[in-house]
């Protein structure tokens, strides 16, 4: 996993990472896992005139990146803007739990083996936004991070039956760790933004509001605990009676229903044992399947991370879980 630091503008980040990468002699010219067709270029388009909008400070950072690494900033959208509205790659779990002794965050990130290497974690501390540690497939857009005030989010996504021109899964949830500290605040935010992709957004923050939010271009619905649980949990699948028509039962989800009711399961009956190590082992495997791919088959879980938003604490595995250990992660102070 490449550990990155971002720190300045949002520009002066993006040029900064982006001449690191030219002089290392890589050009960000070509997506690994998609071509970069006409449509998507039109897509991209379109999808600008809403970042800026919105999060104009985002693509003051892709352009700095494209100036930095010498690449068309054309380019560089369709790369970034395109990414979950298309393609049906990535797979993840997510879960929180909240009581009066814990608030957890939990999540699986689960890809392609071969692109492992590529990896970030990244620590951001721009001006004017808040700082967060995230971790992303790719790089600008985040999968699941922490933000300075204790607010953790983590996306699934969601096979994309419609799309429009907006924010992406990996974009929103960026927005989300640079301006919200709250999961109200969050949720508040996601029902104004225009979006782009289908996915799951898991909220969790230092208060103890646990939420999923389950949304696509047309639709969203705010999932909160059950009467008498004290936990949420998703996968790579809507599971509301509102979003569930949006499912796609024939796409391979990496067992994505499993996943979801190893994570339910084991939250349910263990209620009386939350703690940072059962959500660890829970990752793990140790409840059921969450992480037991065949590497083989080009398929593993890449990270795992545990926010302890109670203690103030951060919890990684680089790699699966299930084969390597969880290390605290020292390097921001969270409020």
């Amino acid at each position: 996993m490449y550990h990155g630091r971002f720190t300045g503008t949002h520009y002066e980040a993006g040029y900064k990472w982006g001449c690191s990468l030219l002089k290392n002699g890589k050009k960000l010219d070509h997506c690994p896992t998609f071509a970069l067709t006409e449509d998507k270029y039109a897509f991209a388009k379109e999808c600008a005139k809403e970042y800026q909008r919105y999060f104009p400070e985002v693509l003051d950072e892709i352009q700095g990146i494209a100036d930095g690494n010498e690449v068309s900033v054309e380019t560089l959208h369709a790369l970034l803007f395109c990414m979950y509205c298309f393609e049906f790659d990535n797979k993840c779990t997510c879960f929180a739990f909240s009581t009066e002794n814990e608030i957890i965050f939990a999540r699986n990130s689960d890809f392609l083996v071969s692109l492992e290497k590529l990896y970030m974690n990244c620590l951001y501390r721009l001006e004017g936004s808040y700082a967060f540690n995230g971790n992303t497939t790719a790089f600008v857009q985040m999968e699941d991070g922490v933000n300075q005030h204790g607010l953790a989010v983590g996306l699934t996504f969601i096979y994309p039956h419609v799309r429009k021109p907006g924010l992406n899964a990996g974009m929103l949830l960026r927005y989300l760790l640079e301006k919200c500290k709250t999961t109200a605040e969050a949720i508040e935010k996601l029902q104004a933004l225009p979006i782009a992709s289908a996915q799951t957004l898991t909220l969790a923050d230092k208060n103890g509001d646990i939420a999923v939010v389950e949304c696509n271009p047309k639709d969203m619905e705010i999932i909160r605990p059950r009467t008498g649980e004290q936990f949420v949990a998703t996968a790579n699948n809507f599971n509301s009676k509102k979003m569930r028509p949006y499912r796609n039962p024939e796409i391979d989800d990496w067992r994505s229903d499993e996943r979801y009711q190893t994570a339910r399961s084991a939250l349910l009956q263990n209620q009386s044992r939350y703690t940072v190590a059962f959500a660890q082992d829970v990752l793990s495997g140790k409840y059921g399947f969450l992480c037991q791919y065949d590497r083989k088959q080009n398929a593993d879980t890449v990270w795992s991370v545990v926010y302890d938003l109670k203690r103030k604490q951060i919890w990684r595995v680089e790699g699966n879980p299930a084969r390597k250990r969880f290390k605290e992660d020292l390097r921001m102070k969270l409020d």
